[in-house]
């Protein structure tokens, strides 16, 4: 299966009509360099199954656990994560920039 929007969508749907808990997470906005553009999807299940991607590393990991929780609590979330470019390289992040991630509960 390819990781595309599509498959990320389908998957939502197909989860949703198994039962499970679901949530997509999308980039919404970015500044300098980000991993991944504007219109990214990541699909998350209330046992933490994923598919697609919004970032990577520890950023992706926390996105999960806010998609979980909001799979919990039903509510919507806007997370933004970045460092800067003087911060790029001390935690390692050598591409620095800002992102923005609308996470939703899918019903």
């Amino acid at each position: 299966m390819k990781d595309n929007l599509e498959d990320v969508l389908g998957v939502a749907a197909k989860w949703r009509a198994e039962g499970r808990g679901v949530a997509l997470a999308t980039v919404v906005r970015t500044w300098g360099s980000s991993p991944r553009p504007i219109g990214s999807q990541l699909v998350v299940d209330d046992t933490g199954s994923m598919l697609g991607s919004v970032s990577g590393g520890c950023i992706e990991g926390a996105v999960v656990l806010e998609a979980r929780e909001a799979i919990t609590d039903g509510n919507s979330r806007l997370l933004d994560y970045g460092v800067t470019n003087e911060q790029a390289w001390e935690v390692g992040l050598a591409c620095g920039g800002k992102i923005q991630i609308y996470v939703e509960k899918v019903d």
